[in-house]
């Protein structure tokens, strides 16, 4: 990218300080051969692992444990024409360690709607990146 094109990269430190500002993102997939992305909530663990709960017989249990996935988050301005991009790649995993469990359930994330069979997948962070825009006027605002 050229420095004034309006985009700068961030470092691994500033995207996940920004992950931790916004409460959805979105996990990118496969599902039947084809690219799949589902909104979720989500939160980041001590080791900056991305946290989500879900139900246990959900689609996207299945389609996720063990695999590498994606996750992006993002936060833009539309009259400022500011904003962020952060995307985690990482394998995703079922939360199994009974211990591990029940620390995430006092402090992890909280899924939006009702799940009777909660479990928690952990997506490590082992790709991190991301990118600033800042529009027209605003060449100076910082995130």
């Amino acid at each position: 990218m050229l420095p004034d094109d309006g985009f700068h990269a961030l470092d691994r430190q500033e995207c996940l300080r920004l992950l931790a500002k916004v409460p959805v993102g979105r996990v990118v997939y496969t599902r039947q051969a084809l690219h799949a992305i589902l909104p979720v909530n989500f939160g980041l663990d001590a080791d900056s692992s991305v946290i989500l709960r879900t139900s246990a017989s959900s689609h996207l249990v299945h389609a996720i444990d063990g695999a590498v996935v994606a996750f992006e988050a993002d936060d833009f301005d539309a009259e400022e024409r500011s904003g962020w991009s952060v995307v985690v790649t990482g394998r995703a995993a079922v939360v199994t360690d009974p211990a591990e469990h029940e620390r995430l359930s006092r402090t992890g994330p909280q899924s939006w709607v009702d799940v009777q069979d909660g479990v928690f997948v952990r997506i490590e962070s082992e790709m991190v990146t991301g990118r600033v825009v800042n529009g027209a006027g605003s060449a100076d605002r910082r995130v």
